[in-house]
């Protein structure tokens, strides 16, 4: 599933590791998900959304025409 993770990330200054601690996952799991090897659980979803200051929509689907 694409993402903006990094884009909405690099925005908010925020580098993996705090964002990860912000979300309470490892920085590896915040990579593997901004690289789209991992597709993050629901509640991780919305933990990313909140802490970006975003929707999970605009997160996940903004901007992109999603294909599946």
């Amino acid at each position: 599933m694409e993402n903006r993770i990094k884009e909405y990330r690099v925005k908010n200054t925020l580098s993996q590791g705090k964002l990860a601690e912000l979300c309470n996952v490892s920085r590896q799991t915040i990579n593997a998900i901004e690289n789209n090897k991992y597709d993050p659980t629901l509640q991780l979803a919305f933990d990313l959304a909140k802490n970006l200051g975003v929707t999970v929509d605009e997160l996940f689907f903004g901007g992109r025409g999603n294909k599946e």
